[in-house]
């Protein structure tokens, strides 16, 4: 049975419970300048042969299978039970099962439906604005790539159970929350699927767990790169690469990084003077340490030095 109210739909089960809880939203101006909104977000449970998609959609969301749409929106989809297919004009065609997440960008074409045999369970939480913009811009995220391999995660769930009653109290500044919960999927997203990558690959994580804390041991000696993949026993060509791609930086920056945190710690406990300290983690020169964390910190060591609790 189908209720409405504004522009909330609620599709009410055999059992009286509300089963599929769905939210068209407004923006507001503020809501604009907060720079992340969401337009929709929702759940449904398709039956074995049920016609997909359920007709009670607001009309600028409903389409056929066949034909597709374009949105003016993100959309995030998580399939927990069942399987289906997906079709994207740049990301092309795919087998989603139980467990997957997906993404449909604007202005992209796009399609999919449960498989007649299984119906699914979808969750989807649409939303727009120039932070997720510059995700895309920055290659985080993109067309050419939409789905993601999470498993089955409660916390996935729970957080979009939580948007769909934000959605319906629509109490005082309810987008800034809902903004809150999209950037955690997406973010859980992301990371438990690269993750359940390096899964298949276990002796990536050991590896940089080892380089790590070969670094961390090696702090305050004159270690070059080379020889901390040296110590791992893989080539420094390897290292550097599953290094970067693991952390986001290449193994030499991590090590600076590492050097500059010691250096605050000196800094803060010690009457060591900056010279000292300098070489004391084997930076090229005094100059090149104060510039160094200068650019790092924003302020030289001896400004640091003096701004901070002793």
């Amino acid at each position: 049975m189908l209720f409405a109210s504004g522009k909330n739909l609620y599709i009410c089960g055999m059992n009286g419970h509300f089963s599929s809880p769905i939210q068209y939203l407004t923006e507001s101006e503020r809501d604009v300048r907060w720079g992340l909104s969401v337009c929709s977000v929702g759940f449904q449970s398709v039956a074995p042969g049920d016609p997909y998609p359920p007709r009670y959609h607001a009309e600028n969301y409903l389409f056929t299978p066949a034909n597709g749409r374009v949105l003016q929106e993100y959309q995030l989809l998580y399939v927990t039970r069942g399987r289906g297919t997906l079709k994207t004009a740049h990301g092309g065609e795919h087998e989603i099962q139980a467990g997957t997440m997906f993404l449909i960008f604007p202005d992209e074409w796009h399609t999919y439906q449960p498989a007649a045999d299984t119906g699914w369970d979808e969750y989807w939480i649409g939303f727009t604005g120039p932070n997720i913009d510059h995700r895309v811009a920055a290659g985080f995220l993109s067309a050419e790539h939409p789905v993601y391999r999470v498993g089955q995660l409660d916390t996935a769930v729970g957080l979009y159970r939580e948007a769909i009653q934000v959605a319906a109290r629509q109490e005082a500044y309810f987008q800034q929350l809902l903004c809150g919960i999209v950037n955690h999927l997406l973010g859980l997203m992301f990371t438990t699927s690269i993750n359940m990558d390096y899964a298949h690959e276990s002796e990536v994580p050991d590896l940089i767990s080892r380089a790590r804390s070969y670094m961390q041991e090696h702090i305050e000696s004159d270690v070059s790169m080379p020889k901390v993949a040296s110590a791992l026993n893989v080539s420094y060509t390897t290292f550097r690469r599953l290094f970067k791609h693991y952390t986001g930086l290449a193994p030499s920056q991590y090590f600076i990084n590492l050097r500059l945190h010691r250096a605050k710690q000196l800094l803060r406990s010690t009457d060591e003077s900056i010279k000292e300290i300098s070489y004391r983690l084997h930076f090229e020169n005094p100059e090149y340490f104060a510039t160094l964390f200068k650019k790092r910190t924003g302020m030289r060591p001896s400004e640091f030095r003096g701004e901070t609790p002793r």
